[in-house]
């Protein structure tokens, strides 16, 4: 594979227009490298972003609600191989196509290391979208909420509250206190497990124009009175973040306070941390929490006290992200590289849901020309129970019923039939469910055994060698995977 270009070399378009000046300043904490790769903020063309994102197609959506929410944020990949998040705002969000560009390049002039920074956007007719750089590791909501792997570890949840308080303090100080309902959702890790902010919720008149689209019992108190976001407003919402970290679930501000009122805070901490933190610190951070909830705004702690309180609580401060995280350095930026289809990304992020729903929208599709038990005649009752027990199989499937899936297809595949590849496909993806990864790799390669140039099976392989922590033979699979189907799209 040739080598790729610079993240700096200059796409045609952006050399015609003049970069936003950065103060060095504003790239302060940091790192070289991270001042050498972030551009400057430029506008583009609504045809330059709808070719990176495969004219905005439904499978490059990540964020979090999906094709249906009033704005979508798409993974795009600029011509100088730059990932990119783009989020297409409904065309009521923005009428007034003056205030979204002065916005825009306000919080565009924004750079620093705890942010998700905003490099570009686009006002062509009704359209207003954002760029940002790519957070390719999803967001705090799935690595808290959803986990698959590994719950998120005490020191890891106290880095994250520190990093968002710093990125919260630096924005202040550069007069953007202002901060559109601040969740889960809204942080993101980089490919170092890093947490960063979204800028997007930077931007004023967000969402549609309303501040806060969440639950009414997150919302801070004097935004219900109001329906305006202040400074302290942002440090209420920082509250229930803080809540989120102490759990592991969202809980409503109300009921968390009722139980630290009644010293009952341990029954705020999530079961999985249990004998992984002292009271003291467990305590210190409720103690935080519950400031940053206080009903009147004007008691609540602003950012940089947040700061100041979080680094003293600091643990395993040596330990990089990433191996806190649980994933590789620089995975998905090296999967990446490949430029990755659907099935090939849903594999490198470990995304068993995604995957589920590939195999299932493809169904026997892949099996053509392949000789397989469908192509038989029913001849005797033992063939017809045996054939019976892979519907069975085929339902429970579909229902995501993944332990029954695998009793009925290994009754089948234990009947001494032709098997056909995606049978073990299957079977292989609801091991991995079952947390069985070196099951799975065994029904994967029995896959490429009868199917030798089916991409199913190596992408199926590296997302059980990624399970068993066999990073490097799961990128070269992932790379056999990706040239195969390269080859069979070039043909059809």
């Amino acid at each position: 594979m040739g080598a790729r270009c610079s993240r700096l070399s200059g796409c045609w378009w952006e050399s015609q227009f003049k970069p936003t000046d950065l103060e060095s300043s504003d790239l302060e904490n940091g790192s070289k490298s991270n001042q050498e790769t972030i551009p400057g903020f430029c506008e583009y063309t609504f045809e330059q972003l709808r070719v990176a994102t495969s004219g905005f197609s439904v499978d490059n959506i990540v964020s979090e609600h999906g094709e249906k929410a009033p704005n979508v944020v798409y993974k795009g990949k600029l011509s100088n191989d730059r990932f990119i998040a783009v989020k297409r705002f409904h065309k009521a969000a923005w009428p007034d196509s003056r205030q979204f560009l002065e916005e825009a390049k306000t919080v565009g002039h924004l750079r620093n290391e705890r942010l998700a920074n905003l490099i570009g956007c686009c006002c062509e007719g009704d359209e207003r979208l954002l760029v940002a750089e790519f957070m390719p590791n999803e967001t705090l909501a799935k690595h808290l909420f959803h986990w698959e792997a590994q719950p998120m570890k005490w020191a890891m949840r106290l880095r994250v509250a520190l990093y968002l308080a710093e990125a919260l303090d630096y924005c202040s100080g550069k007069g953007r206190a202002l901060y559109h309902d601040l969740n889960a959702y809204r942080v993101l890790f980089d490919q170092d497990g890093n947490p960063r902010l979204s800028c997007f919720g930077l931007m004023k008149n967000s969402r549609d124009g309303k501040s806060y689209s969440t639950n009414l019992a997150f919302t801070p108190p004097e935004y219900m009175r109001t329906g305006r976001v202040t400074a302290e407003s942002v440090v209420y919402s920082f509250g229930t973040l803080l809540l989120d970290l102490l759990s592991g679930k969202h809980i409503p501000p109300s009921h968390a306070l009722d139980l630290i009122r009644g010293k009952n805070f341990l029954m705020l901490m999530d079961s999985c941390l249990e004998g992984h933190f002292s009271n003291d610190d467990g305590t210190e951070l409720v103690r935080l929490a519950s400031r940053c909830l206080q009903y009147e705004a004007r008691e609540r702690p602003n950012p940089k006290s947040l700061v100041t309180a979080l680094i003293a609580l600091q643990k395993d401060t040596e330990v990089p992200s990433y191996e806190l995280m649980g994933i590789s350095q620089g995975t998905a930026s090296a999967a990446e590289s490949l430029t990755l289809t659907p099935f090939g990304e849903a594999c490198t992020r470990m995304d068993l849901t995604a995957i589920h729903e590939i195999l299932e929208k493809v169904g026997y599709k892949d099996d053509e020309g392949i000789a397989n038990e469908l192509s038989f005649q029913m001849w005797t009752n033992q063939m017809q129970e045996t054939l019976n027990s892979k519907k069975h199989g085929d339902t429970a499937f579909r229902a995501k019923e993944f332990s029954t899936a695998i009793e009925c297809y290994t009754v089948f595949i234990d009947g001494g039939t032709m098997v056909s590849p995606t049978v073990f496909a299957r079977r292989c993806l609801s091991y991995l469910m079952n947390d069985m990864p070196q099951e799975a790799l065994g029904d994967a390669m029995q896959a490429q055994v009868i199917s030798p140039d089916w991409s199913t099976a190596f992408y199926l392989q590296a997302a059980a060698l990624f399970s068993l922590g066999m990073d490097t033979d799961a990128q070269e699979t992932l790379k056999d995977g990706t040239t195969l189907e390269a080859k069979k799209n070039s043909k059809s």
